[in-house]
C-alpha cells in the first residue's frame, strides 16, 4: 500500500525477503499477547493510530495465539509465518528508520523530604484535562494533548521551570523525593522507575500525564551549542556534562519544558517489566515504543539495525517486537525506541542506542489482503 502523501508507504514482503527473520526466536513474545488479547476484551480496545489498523484486525492474530506455546524457535517463526504477512516501512524521503533505547532506572527515594532528598516526583495533578480538537481552546497548538482547568478555562499547565520553581508545592501530589534533580529528570525522559527506599522497600512509578508541552531533547541543545560532539552524544555523555557544569543544569533541563507525572504501580518482582502505554509488562529487548498517533499497539514489528551489535554480543539486532509503549520523543512511522530493562546495566545498554534501521510491521492476514 502506497500513500506518500503521508510521507511514507507500506510494500508487502514474503517472510523469504525478511532480512534476519530465519535467525530470530520469537518465542517469548506469546505471553504478552495474550496479555494484550485480555485487555482489549475485557478493558477496552487500544486507540486505532492513523495507519488504520485496529485492535478488532490485531484480535486475529491473539485469537490464534491463545494458549499456543512454541516447542522452538522455529515453531515460534511458522506460527507468524502462518498468521501474518510482513509490510516494509519506507519513508517518502528514502531515509532510513531510527531507534533509541529506554530503560527502566532504578532510584534511591525517600517518602518525606529532607536536606538530602529534595526533588519530587508528582502524581497527576486533578486540574490537569485532557485535550482533543473537541476541547482544546485556540490558543494551544494540536500539540497540546493536556492543559489546566483554571477558573473555567482551558489554558497551558505550568512548565519545567514553573513546576521546579514550585508551582505544584503544598497540594500533596509528591510521591516519593529523590537526591538529585538529573536523576528525576532522566525518569521523566525514561517514563518509568523503580524507587528504592531508605528502609529497603522497593516500589514502582510509570507514565500517569504530562503537563502537555513539547519535549524538546536537551542533547540536540547541547549539540547545537558545540557542548558535545554529536558523534559523542549519548545519556551517558550527557550526564557527565550536566555532572561537569552545575551552574548550567536548570537552563539546561528547563530548555525540555515537557513535565511528567506518575502513578503508583505494584512491584511484582525483579523479573517483572514496568506496566507502560498498551497496559501490559514490557519484555526487555522485546518491546518497542512507537507513535502511537501511527500505530496501534500490541502489533508486531521486525526491526533489524545493522550497525546495532552491543545489545546482541556483537550481532546485528534483529528482533520481532510487540509496540507496547509510545513517547514524546517517538515521532514517525519508522521511528521506535528499545526497551531494555531495569537497573543500571540496562541504563548502560540503553544510552548509546542511536541508530538507523529498517521497520517492518507483521500485518495479520485478513487486514493484509485490505491493505493489499
Amino acid at each position: 500500500m502506497s500513500d506518500e502523501t503521508r510521507g511514507f508507504a507500506l510494500h508487502a514482503i514474503s517472510f523469504d525477503q525478511l532480512e534476519g527473520w530465519r535467525d530470530d526466536d520469537p518465542s517469548g513474545l506469546f505471553e504478552t499477547m495474550e496479555a494484550c488479547r485480555r485487555y482489549i476484551e475485557t478493558v477496552k480496545p487500544y486507540r486505532t493510530g492513523s495507519l488504520g489498523l485496529t485492535s478488532g484486525d490485531l484480535l486475529e492474530l491473539l485469537n490464534a495465539a491463545r494458549g499456543f506455546r512454541p516447542s522452538s524457535a522455529k515453531a515460534a517463526r511458522e506460527f507468524f509465518e502462518a498468521h501474518c504477512r510482513p509490510f516494509r516501512i519506507e519513508l517518502a524521503n528514502q531515509t532510513p528508520g531510527f531507534v533509541t533505547a529506554f530503560y527502566e532506572p532504578e532510584i534511591s527515594v525517600a517518602a518525606e523530604p529532607d536536606n538530602e532528598y529534595r526533588f519530587p516526583f508528582y502524581r497527576r495533578p486533578d486540574d490537569l484535562v485532557d485535550l482533543d480538537d473537541r476541547n482544546r481552546p485556540a490558543s494551544l497548538d494540536e500539540s497540546y494533548v493536556f492543559g489546566q482547568l483554571a477558573d473555567g478555562e482551558i489554558i497551558a499547565y505550568p512548565d519545567r521551570r514553573a513546576i521546579d520553581q514550585g508551582a505544584l508545592e503544598g497540594r500533596a501530589l509528591e510521591i516519593a523525593w529523590a537526591k538529585s534533580k538529573v536523576d528525576v529528570f532522566f525518569v521523566h525522559v525514561q517514563g518509568a522507575a523503580r524507587l528504592r527506599y531508605r528502609d529497603g522497600r522497593i516500589g514502582r512509578i510509570t507514565y500517569a500525564a504530562k503537563a502537555g508541552h513539547r519535549f524538546s531533547a536537551i542533547g540536540k541543545l547541547l549539540i547545537e551549542r558545540g557542548e558535545i560532539a554529536p558523534a559523542d552524544i549519548s545519556m551517558q555523555s550527557i550526564r557527565r556534562w550536566l555532572a561537569l557544569n552545575p551552574e548550567r543544569v536548570d537552563e539546561i533541563l528547563w530548555h525540555n519544558r515537557s513535565y511528567i507525572f506518575f502513578r503508583e504501580a505494584p512491584f511484582d518482582g525483579a523479573d517483572g517489566g514496568p506496566i507502560a502505554a498498551a497496559k501490559v509488562p514490557l519484555i526487555a529487548g522485546r518491546s518497542l515504543a512507537v507513535d502511537r498517533l501511527i500505530h496501534t499497539f500490541g502489533f508486531p514489528f521486525f526491526v533489524r539495525a545493522e550497525k546495532l551489535t552491543h545489545l546482541d554480543q556483537g550481532r546485528a539486532f534483529q528482533r520481532l517486537m510487540l509496540a507496547l509503549d509510545t513517547g514524546s520523543a517517538i515521532v514517525g512511522p519508522a521511528r521506535g525506541d528499545i526497551f531494555t530493562g531495569s537497573g543500571d546495566e540496562a541504563g548502560e545498554l540503553a544510552g548509546t542506542v542511536r541508530h538507523n534501521a529498517d521497520f517492518h510491521i507483521l500485518v495479520p492476514n485478513g487486514a493484509a489482503a485490505r491493505l493489499g
